[in-house]
């Protein structure tokens, strides 16, 4: 038989197998991250039919080549493109990763590690992250407890959503700032409810509670004090009497100007009154006809005619004068008249406060009373609306015109706040120049002691507006408290690091996916679901694995890897291996023609 049918039967073996290996490729071409294989030929093997010599000096003969006939072809190696890119491929699920770079996901299916660049995973009813094809576990590294951070050992399957991961523990509120401007002509601030600050924080347990501050002004400058008004809880109730629990600043006696207007009630001047221009005066008793209208030229007449300019007094022969400094005509050519005093001073003896048959009298106007009866108590209640026990009264003053003005009074639960006169710069809180005051909680257990910073604030001028804020946490936003969190997102990071985001604001490491390189990425063999396993060749696994990023790749989430079959390359692969198979199916047509002919010989 002629050695060239099994050269041809040996070619035609070597095209079908790479006939094979261009169909799987072609199969595969959509298939997720899957990498095409070429495949390479090489001679089989050579019968020598004479060996080479070598030449001879002595007799001068040269040397001849070997005669070797060539046995056919065989297949070479089947080659992967292991490390060559696929295209990305978009789908915006979270859980679909793509790799860049030559690193490789490692899953387990319990027994033993494989690996791949399927990156299409989703979380199982058990909380691990899994292969969406396989259900293989994706192996990480978990969180180290004291840090909180990934810790590189044995990779173990990622178990994301356990019990421990659902829920965000809640935490009391520790720390608090005070940032913004008080401005000293604030109404606000000048008023007797103050500048109102609400502060929001939690306890140990995660209930949130409101802390109800005011700002006032003081009768020195550059000195208010901040006074806490009250603690509402969640459903915006007054803890009540644990309120006395809590501790801010101390008891202060304050020197203000807290301005109250009758709220019910009229005031007017009695007794003797006096109206004073320049050095000008003039005196008699309100209501009291005067009969006696000073004479042209004397400083009774002065001060008269400069407070009531509109009164022609040559043509008045009696006028009255009210609690109010309002002159009535009696008598005269213009009986009838009244007038206001347009200038000069008018001071009565004493104010009478009336409402109905409730009557106070206070002289002499604006003298500071600083003793309270009961009866006084609830009269200047019923008023003016000041609860003079609830507000720590102790010093106040009532005009001629009715206007009470709170002179000093005692502040629970409040500390000075102070600031330089000359640049309005922060200078204490409480005589603490360091700028922190403390707000405790006593024998209420489930608080913690928060140290509230003031030093940011200044006293300067922003057009009449304070802007002064209480805010949770330090500028870190360290100590801020929190309510316990639900998880709400998970996300994965490009270096594989997988976050918990909760409704609370917090968030958590829930571990990181490791990856496996390998020295060899070529040598790993495949086993079909996209998976691959280590051989003698690629290199073996040690059971830790690397930080994707440590190599200059990089995890992107929402995209998946597409396979890297050229179809046109395929395509033209193809044809040449066409070519090639019919080429050698012609080798045996025509040595078996050439056979035939031999055997037409005995003929």
């Amino acid at each position: 038989m002629m050695r060239s049918l099994y050269s041809g039967v040996a070619g035609l073996r070597a095209h079908q197998t790479k006939m094979d290996v261009i169909g799987n490729n072609i199969a595969n071409v959509n298939t997720t991250a899957y990498k095409s294989q070429s495949v390479t030929f090489r001679d089989l093997m050579y019968q020598t039919t004479q060996a080479a010599s070598g030449a001879n000096a002595e007799t001068g003969v040269g040397g001849t080549n070997a005669k070797q006939i060539g046995l056919g072809v065989v297949t070479g190696a089947i080659n992967t493109a292991i490390s060559q890119q696929g295209s990305a491929q978009t789908t915006n699920n979270p859980f679909d990763i793509m790799i860049t770079g030559d690193a490789f996901f490692v899953v387990s299916n319990g027994t033993e590690n494989f690996f791949t660049r399927d990156g299409s995973f989703y979380v199982d009813g058990a909380g691990n992250l899994a292969m969406t094809s396989t259900g293989y576990n994706v192996m990480g590294w978990k969180v180290d407890p004291t840090t909180g951070e990934p810790k590189a050992d044995t990779v173990t399957a990622l178990k994301i959503m356990d019990d421990t991961n659902m829920t965000y523990p809640p935490e009391a509120t520790s720390e608090a700032r005070v940032t913004g401007i008080i401005d000293k002509n604030d109404t606000k601030v000048n008023s007797t409810s103050g500048r109102i600050m609400n502060f929001e924080f939690y306890d140990d347990m995660g209930y949130k509670y409101t802390a109800k501050y005011s700002i006032h002004s003081t009768t020195t400058a550059g000195q208010y004090y901040i006074e806490l008004d009250d603690i509402l809880d969640s459903n915006g109730s007054s803890i009540g009497a644990d309120l006395d629990e809590v501790s801010f600043g101390g008891a202060l006696d304050v020197a203000v100007s807290e301005a109250y207007t009758l709220v019910n009630g009229s005031a007017t001047g009695s007794g003797a009154y006096t109206i004073t221009s320049g050095t000008n005066t003039f005196s008699g008793n309100v209501g009291t006809p005067v009969t006696a209208v000073p004479l042209d030229g004397t400083p009774e007449r002065a001060a008269l005619e400069a407070a009531y300019s509109d009164i022609d007094f040559d043509e008045v022969t009696s006028f009255t004068i009210d609690g109010n400094g309002q002159l009535t005509v009696d008598a005269g050519a213009a009986a009838g008249t009244t007038a206001t005093a347009s200038s000069g001073t008018f001071e009565a003896a004493s104010v009478a406060v009336t409402n109905g048959t409730l009557t106070m009298t206070f002289t002499p106007p604006g003298g500071e009373l600083t003793t309270f009866t009961d009866e006084d108590k609830a009269n200047f209640k019923t008023l003016y609306g000041l609860d003079i026990d609830a507000e720590g009264v102790t010093a106040l003053t009532v005009a001629a015109d009715g206007t009470l003005t709170v002179k000093s009074k005692t502040v629970q639960n409040a500390a000075y706040l102070t600031y330089s006169t000359s640049n309005g710069k922060f200078t204490s809180v409480g005589g603490n120049s360091a700028g922190t005051i403390s707000m405790s909680f006593g024998s209420l257990g489930n608080f913690s002691a928060i140290n509230i910073d003031f030093s940011t604030t200044q006293n300067v001028n922003n057009n009449g507006s304070s802007t002064v804020a209480m805010t949770s946490g330090d500028s870190d936003g360290l100590g801020a408290g929190r309510k316990t969190g639900e998880m709400i997102a998970i996300s994965i990071s490009k270096d594989g690091i997988i976050t918990a985001s909760y409704d609370n604001g917090q968030s958590k490491c829930l571990g990181q996916i490791a990856t496996a390189v390998f020295a060899n990425p070529s040598g790993l063999e495949k086993q079909g679901d996209n998976l691959y396993s280590a051989t003698m060749n690629s290199g073996a696994f040690d059971g830790t694995g690397v930080d994707i990023t440590a190599n200059g790749g990089y995890m992107q989430t929402g995209v998946l890897e597409m396979s890297n079959v050229d179809l046109s390359q395929e395509f033209t692969e193809m044809i040449t291996t066409q070519r090639g198979f019919q080429a050698n199916s012609r080798i045996i047509t025509v040595s078996d023609t050439m056979l035939e002919e031999l055997t037409n010989l005995k003929r």
